[in-house]
C-alpha cells in the first residue's frame, strides 16, 4: 500500500523508536517517555497503520525490529542529535553567546586601536565570528542597512533607516606640517592658510574627511592641491620631506609628534573636535555579545589612544535623530 502524500513523521516517532532499542521493551520504553503503556503501543499501531507495515516483532526477546524499523531508526539517528545541535544554537543565539560581528572600517587610521579591541572581545567571546570582510569599502552603511554588515566604525553618520549611532570617543582633528615649513611657528591655522598648499589626504570622497567637512568647506576654501596616499606612514613621510600638509586625528599623529618628525597644529583657535561612532542595526543592539563589543571599544580606545575623549554611555543614536553636519563639530569647552 503506497503510504499518502499528507502522512507526517514527527519527531516523537523517531523518539519513541530510540526509546524502544535502547530499553528493549514496550513496558521500559514507556516508562523512559513517560506515558502509560497503553499511550504508547496505541501510538505505534497508530504509526504502522499508516506506513503499512511492522516495525518491530512482537514478543521476541530482546525487542527486534524489522527492515522497515531499521531504516527508521538510522533516519532517527541522523535527525534527532541535528535537532538537539540546531536547538542548543538557537539557544545560544537568543542568549548572545553565539553569532557573527562582521565589521567596516571607514577611518583609515583605526586599525591602531581596532586590532587591541577585537583582541580583548575574542578573549571573553571566542565563539562569536569576528571578521572584516572585503568588498563594502565604497558603502559599508548601505551594508549595514542590508545587515551584510554588522557593525561600522565611522566619523560619517548618515540617516539611514534601520541604524543606530552609538558614540565611542571624541579626538580632534590637527594639522601635520613639516618642521621646517613656514606654518610650523604657528599654534593653530585657518582655513585661508591652507589656500596655497598641498593637502595629502586618503583616496576618498573630500565630504568624508573633516578637514574639508568641518574646516575648509564652511569656509569656502580649497586648497591649492589636493594629493592622495593609501597609508598614514607614506602621508607622514610626505609631509616631512616638505611636499605637503595633511590633517589626521590626533591619535594618529602622536608618534610623529613625539619623535619631532612633524610638527601638529589645530584646525582654528578652539581646535576642531569629531566624533567617532560605531552604527549598527537597531536589530542587533540588544545582543549581549554586541553591547560587550561596544563597551570594549570604548574602554580600548581611552586605553590606547592618547588625547582622545571617551563619549558618554548615551543612548544610541537613531538615524533620524542625527545633528546637521554643521552642528556636529564638539564645542571643546565640553569635553
Amino acid at each position: 500500500m503506497k503510504i499518502s502524500a499528507s502522512f507526517n513523521l514527527d519527531l516523537r516517532h523517531l523518539r519513541t523508536l530510540q526509546a524502544l532499542r535502547e530499553s528493549g521493551s514496550l513496558v521500559d520504553a514507556a516508562a523512559r517517555l513517560h506515558l502509560t503503556q497503553s499511550a504508547l503501543s496505541h501510538q505505534i499501531k497508530e504509526l504502522e497503520q499508516r506506513l503499512s507495515c511492522s516495525l518491530f516483532v512482537r514478543k521476541s526477546k530482546p525487542l527486534r525490529f524489522t527492515p522497515a524499523g531499521l531504516r527508521l531508526l538510522a533516519l532517527s539517528d541522523q535527525v534527532l542529535p541535528q535537532v538537539q545541535l540546531a536547538l542548543r544554537d538557537v539557544q545560544s543565539l537568543v542568549a548572545g553567546d553565539t553569532g557573527r560581528l562582521f565589521l567596516a572600517i571607514e577611518c583609515h587610521s583605526c586599525f591602531q586601536w581596532l586590532m587591541p579591541t577585537l583582541d580583548a572581545f575574542r578573549e571573553h567571546w571566542p565563539a562569536i565570528e569576528v571578521d572584516i570582510p572585503s568588498g563594502h569599502h565604497f558603502d559599508p552603511l548601505l551594508a549595514l542597512k542590508r545587515q551584510a554588515l554588522d557593525l561600522v566604525i565611522t566619523a560619517d553618520p548618515q540617516p539611514l533607516d534601520g541604524l543606530l549611532y552609538v558614540p565611542l570617543f571624541h579626538y580632534e582633528s590637527l594639522l601635520a606640517v613639516s618642521r621646517k615649513h613656514p606654518l610650523a611657528q604657528k599654534a593653530w591655522v585657518m582655513p585661508q592658510d591652507l589656500q596655497e598648499e598641498t593637502l595629502i589626504a586618503y583616496p576618498v570622497e573630500q565630504e568624508r574627511l573633516d578637514v574639508f567637512r568641518h574646516f575648509l568647506h564652511p569656509a569656502k576654501v580649497q586648497p591649492l592641491h589636493v594629493r592622495t596616499a593609501e597609508q598614514t606612514v607614506i602621508m607622514m613621510q610626505l609631509v616631512a620631506s616638505g611636499r605637503g600638509v595633511c590633517a589626521l586625528p590626533n591619535w594618529a599623529l602622536t608618534e610623529y609628534l613625539h619623535r619631532d618628525y612633524v610638527a601638529g597644529l589645530r584646525l582654528g583657535e578652539q581646535g576642531t573636535w569629531c566624533t567617532l561612532y560605531a552604527a549598527i542595526h537597531q536589530d542587533t543592539l540588544h545582543l549581549p555579545f554586541m553591547q560587550a563589543f561596544l563597551e570594549t571599544a570604548r574602554t580600548c580606545s581611552n586605553q590606547v589612544l592618547e588625547g582622545v575623549a571617551i563619549a558618554d554611555a548615551n543612548q544610541p543614536i537613531p538615524a533620524q535623530q542625527l545633528p546637521n553636519t554643521e552642528n556636529r563639530l564638539l564645542d571643546p569647552t565640553r569635553l
